[in-house]
């Protein structure tokens, strides 16, 4: 019989919790006036000023006409704007606004209040050790994605022999 308990796994805690983060924080940035989808998009770009519409739709892994929807609503609110690129007329990059980067510090505090909310009972030391782990899980999955990408397999990865290396001389 399998010891398999979704409740300790960790792709449905994961989930669950990033689920549970996010509907919290929606419900903090709805009294701002922000959609899931505006803050999203606003987030996003700040960590990818000058990017151009299909560069930040691939980040957000949305379709680009979902996106242009999105920027549309946006720059009629004054939040960002589009701008030619300068090699190409055809491309606009995407630049927040001044009033953009006011609800961006907004945002920035309702996130930090959701994140107070969410490690309530956690010491420093355990918040942490939390996202040391959750950074290294992130390194591991992205270094594997990057490898699916290029057709490197396991094998060819120099950071999973070196895991498996360790492994083995651990046992």
């Amino acid at each position: 019989m399998s010891s398999y308990d979704p409740e300790r796994s960790i792709g449905f805690l994961l989930h669950d919790v990033s689920r549970l983060l996010r509907k919290r924080f929606d419900q903090r940035a709805r009294t701002i006036g922000l959609s899931r989808a505006q803050w999203s998009v606003l987030a996003h770009l700040s960590r990818n000023e000058g990017a151009n519409q299909t560069a930040l739709a691939d980040i957000l892994e949305i379709e680009p006409i979902t996106l242009v929807h999105q920027l549309d609503r946006l720059e009629a609110a004054g939040w960002i704007e589009r701008r030619l690129d300068p090699n190409d007329r055809r491309v606009r990059l995407l630049y927040l606004k001044d009033l953009g980067r006011t609800i961006l510090g907004k945002l920035q505090k309702l996130g930090i209040e959701t994140k107070a909310e969410a490690v309530i009972g956690l010491s420093a030391t355990e918040q942490d050790a939390l996202i040391d782990a959750l950074t290294k899980i992130k390194t591991n999955l992205s270094e594997r994605e990057s490898a699916s990408q290029t057709g490197e397999t396991e094998e060819d990865n120099p950071a999973t022999t070196r895991t498996r290396r360790k492994r083995r001389a651990a046992r």
